[in-house]
């Protein structure tokens, strides 16, 4: 093998090692390439973390002086072993700021229907009447709903939280996200009635203590 060979399979190796780091590692794995509306097993509440978001992202509409504590990220169709994504070219809601107090960005709310809202079977009003129905389903922990210090807990003590607060949750409804060891948001898995859902495979966050930032 002449000398040129080698150097770029050497560049093409380091370069996919490169890539591999930078990639964020879903906690929704394998996405399903046969995606059709409404065709999947149970619905993910994702709620994120607003200071842990704001503290990379200071110039979003979510973090221009609005304090936020959990938001929803979205209300995302999922598989037992995977994930649906844009199923279809349906249109948008008729007017996503109506969205913006709990979805704080007219673009996410926009993003969401497009990616993960096509593909619950919904036309986009109903979908996002349902999106505020999940997230008035769910009370956030009074130890988690405006902390005005940084402090840290375990994973499984964050899920404790949230079903001390919501007793028709159990701990195998939730999934603790987070990066770089800091709270990033929490998932509540739920039926298509939203009731609670067991999480099956999703994962959770493993690091022996996240922290959590106050929120600004």
């Amino acid at each position: 093998m002449q000398m040129w060979q080698k150097c770029l399979g050497a560049l093409t190796a380091l370069s996919l090692i490169a890539c591999s780091a930078q990639t964020p590692v879903s906690h929704h794995r394998n996405r399903h390439a046969d995606s059709k509306p409404g065709v999947f097993d149970f619905y993910v509440l994702s709620l994120s973390w607003s200071p842990e978001f704001c503290h990379g992202h200071p110039q979003s509409p979510e973090c221009m002086g609005r304090h936020l504590g959990f938001v929803v990220h979205g209300l995302w169709p999922q598989f037992v072993d995977g994930y649906p994504e844009n199923c279809s070219a349906a249109p948008g809601p008729s007017n996503p700021e109506s969205m913006t107090d709990i979805m704080p960005d007219a673009g996410l709310v926009e993003h969401e229907w497009s990616r993960h809202g096509t593909c619950s079977g919904l036309d986009a009003d109903s979908y996002f009447k349902l999106v505020r129905q999940a997230f008035n389903s769910v009370r956030i922990p009074p130890s988690l709903a405006a902390p005005q210090r940084a402090f840290s807990m375990t994973p499984d003590q964050v899920k404790d939280e949230f079903v001390k607060a919501n007793p028709g949750l159990r701990s195998q409804n939730l999934a603790v996200n987070c990066g770089n060891n800091y709270l990033t948001g929490v998932s509540v898995c739920l039926t298509k009635s939203l009731e609670p859902a067991d999480c099956g495979s999703l994962r959770s966050c493993r690091a022996n203590n996240i922290r959590i930032p106050p929120v600004r």
